[in-house]
């Protein structure tokens, strides 16, 4: 048996592999991947050392863990496929918005252990932030293990299952709204004179900074804001210009949206 199986590798699969192998809480050798393409998965082994498998159902077979990291639409032919090579003690872990615990039970037509997880693309280097949800039938021991995953590579908190739209939105699509946050930052700083190289370190390393100082201080974000706000300051008049121009208004409507999307497709498997 393998500690951990992977249907599918895409962007979030491969984050998952690169970070816990990074971290050492697992070897190549002890996990396995099937994908539907020959050569990504020659790749995936080249790159990382992991083990390839001959077909879905002989990693369902094998995995004591076992990710269904393919595309929302496959799920139900990938489910039908394998539904018959599943270990019965077999922890499912599903990482798409549209399938609830419910939905993947209701699928493989039987009270599978699976966990909902929403893991995000930082874990590829560390700093992955993941809600996590359990069926009712896994132990202890068992939630210790999935927790010992997805914090090999970041951060994993257990969260109620009706409140992982939430999670979605707030660490799961996020990166993508803080990369548009780096861009826009490195963009200005090219116009003001700084190297595309520096703006985007100067943007990046902001940006790490100041997440770093919300974690380790304690501080309110607000305090933390306005401590860098000198009276008749330079960083008050940006301050005002991002209030003008709906900044936090337009952050709130991508989040929300992202969330009922979220819910959308979550809707449409039941």
């Amino acid at each position: 048996m393998k500690e951990l199986g992977f249907i599918g590798c895409g962007h979030m699969g491969e984050a998952m592999v690169a970070g816990v192998l990074k971290s050492g809480y697992l070897t190549g050798s002890d996990i396995l991947v099937h994908t539907g393409r020959p050569e990504s998965q020659e790749a995936l082994h080249q790159s990382y050392g992991i083990q390839t498998a001959r077909t879905n159902c002989d990693v369902a077979r094998q995995a004591k863990l076992l990710l269904l990291a393919v595309k929302p639409n496959m799920y139900a032919a990938v489910i039908g496929e394998i539904r018959e090579s599943i270990q019965e003690n077999s922890i499912i872990i599903t990482i798409a918005p549209s399938y609830s615990i419910a939905a993947i039970r209701a699928a493989f037509g039987k009270p599978l252990k699976v966990v909902r997880a929403m893991p995000n693309t930082p874990l590829m280097v560390g700093c992955g932030m993941s809600g996590i949800t359990f069926s009712d039938n896994i132990t202890e021991v068992e939630k210790q293990n999935v927790h010992k995953l997805f914090n090999s590579s970041g951060t994993a908190i257990e969260v109620k299952e009706d409140l992982m739209s939430a999670v979605g939105s707030v660490s799961g699509s996020s990166p993508a709204f803080v990369y548009m946050l780096i861009e826009a930052m490195a963009d200005t700083a090219v116009a003001l004179g700084l190297s595309r190289k520096d703006s985007y370190l100067f943007a990046a390393k902001a940006v790490e900074g100041a997440a770093k100082m919300v974690l380790e201080t304690g501080e309110h974000p607000g305090a933390l804001k306005d401590a860098v706000c000198s009276p008749g300051g330079t960083t008050i008049e940006g301050v005002l210009a991002l209030s003008a121009n709906g900044f936090r208004g337009n952050i709130a409507e991508a989040m929300l949206r992202s969330a009922n999307k979220f819910r959308e497709m979550e809707n449409a498997q039941k």
